[in-house]
């Protein structure tokens, strides 16, 4: 399998999880496509200094060669599908509500 198959399928899988599995449906609001520019920019720097300083290389035959700020679009990718399924399973757990929430397990209440 390639890496761009592999990208893909990551994100096809995490966009099902998101969407039918865990049902937290976050690609259908508003707040994280809001949001994911934010973490975009930090992926793009990191992968930048990464990939054009050659720490990190790709097997040209296993990528698209398609690059955005030296990052392979496979990279933005996976990032993508990382940064979903984070999000997905912290939803569904209940740790996204306001703080002191029910659910939120950093919270301690006294009696």
């Amino acid at each position: 399998m390639t890496y761009t198959a592999a990208a893909a399928l990551a994100v096809l899988a995490v966009a099902a999880a998101d969407w039918w599995l865990l049902r937290t449906r976050l690609l259908g609001r508003a707040a994280f496509w809001l949001a994911y520019p934010i973490i975009l920019g930090f992926q793009l720097l990191s992968n930048g200094i990464l990939t054009g300083r050659g720490v990190v290389r790709y097997d040209p035959a296993a990528i698209t060669g398609l690059r955005l700020a030296h990052a392979p679009v496979e990279d933005l990718a996976f990032g993508f599908a990382l940064v979903l399924l984070t999000l997905s399973l912290w939803c569904h757990r209940g740790a996204a509500g306001p703080p002191g929430a029910a659910g939120d397990p950093g919270v301690t209440r006294p009696d």
